[in-house]
């Protein structure tokens, strides 16, 4: 099994990028916000029953992932320092069941971002939807730097179409294509 550890600031493209390359390979995607979204109405975001259940669907869904051998995209708003000990669960979650996880940041210029918050398709997914909520995760968060301790894969894609930046995922990492 394979985990594309999908990273970046809100609005990047993440889930855009990751649909690409699932489109292309046999990777099947498991955003954010599918964790989220089953336990947001339940639990407010940000509390402790929040962060512990997300933590725990995440961890156990990628770990059964690596168990069936089923290769996943997960995407992940990573804030450095603060997501350090979630991204080691989800490291060792794979690799002690036998899969291997490749990391994948996603840059882009701040003007860029803020262009695309407001894009349709975030609404869906109760994503972060205005310039200034955005501004406020930028004050809070350090969104742009690498995982440590691990290679990271950076694609700029402030002017890159997200099928152009799955086409150098799959060829960086040479993934056999299932369709052109």
């Amino acid at each position: 099994m394979k985990l594309f550890f999908l990273y970046g600031s809100p609005a990047v493209g993440k889930l855009t990028v990751a649909d690409e390359i699932a489109k292309r390979t046999s990777f099947k995607v498991f955003h954010n916000h599918l964790s989220i979204n089953c336990i947001v109405p339940i639990f407010d975001f940000g509390t402790k029953s929040f962060a512990k259940l997300i933590e725990m669907i995440r961890v156990e869904t990628v770990a059964e992932s690596a168990r069936a051998g089923q290769d996943l995209i997960s995407t992940f708003c990573y804030a450095k320092g603060f997501d350090d000990a979630h991204v080691e669960k989800i490291t060792q979650a794979v690799e002690e069941n036998g899969g291997e996880i490749f990391f994948v940041l996603l840059i882009a210029e701040k003007s860029a971002i803020k262009k695309r918050v407001s894009n349709r398709s975030r609404i869906k997914h109760g994503k972060i939807k205005t310039a200034e909520m955005l501004q406020h995760c930028f004050e809070t968060y350090d969104l742009f730097s690498p995982v440590p301790n691990r290679e990271s894969l950076v694609i700029d894609n402030t002017d890159l179409s997200a099928e152009n930046a799955a086409r150098q995922i799959i060829e960086h990492f040479d993934l056999a294509k299932t369709t052109d």
